[in-house]
């Protein structure tokens, strides 16, 4: 059993940034940081299996792929705007897209967060995860730590680790209906 330890909140450029450090081996590690911040070309993303986010643009794809990203997951529902044609953008620099749309507080279930876990399992190299603004990811994040044992104090944290804000109450209360 892997034990979970929440480290330090970071700040980068005025924003908050959030690292839950997970087990010794690292595979679940997750660090919440600003689209403008991998624009910076941050040397530590190489160190991270997991980057949540917001929308990336294609400078931070760019960045992304300099560090050893292999893989995107977007969380967006279709409709939503990227701004570019993400799975293209990200297909153009020979990394993984997968659309896996979380597009409202109804899709926030345990049933979505072990499809997540499965989609972080099968992927190798570094991940992106990302919505809008990591609020979807966080919450997720928080459901699969509760699927693994934490305490609801403890997923909750690696939750607004990985970006969780206005889904809080609805991660509580899905926490309540296991």
């Amino acid at each position: 059993m892997s034990k979970r330890l929440l480290a330090v909140l970071l700040t980068f450029f005025s924003l908050s940034v959030a690292v839950a450090i997970a087990d010794s081996e690292g595979d679940d590690s997750v660090i919440l940081i600003s689209v403008s911040d991998i624009r910076s070309g941050d040397s530590s993303l190489s160190d991270w299996g997991q980057v949540s986010s917001g929308q990336p643009d294609g400078a931070a794809l760019d960045v992304l792929k300099e560090a050893g990203f292999t893989t995107v997951i977007d969380m967006r529902a279709a409709g939503e705007d990227r701004g570019m044609d993400e799975a293209t953008e990200v297909a153009a620099r020979k990394m993984k897209y997968i659309s896996f749309p979380i597009a409202a507080a109804d899709d926030i279930t345990y049933a979505n967060a072990h499809e997540l876990d499965r989609l972080l399992s099968s992927t190798e190299g570094p991940v992106l995860v990302h919505c809008a603004s990591g609020n979807r990811v966080g919450a997720l994040y928080a459901l699969r730590e509760k699927l693994a044992g934490a305490s609801d104090e403890e997923a909750l944290a690696v939750g607004k680790a990985a970006g969780l804000t206005r889904l809080e109450a609805v991660v509580v209360e899905r926490f309540s209906d296991e």
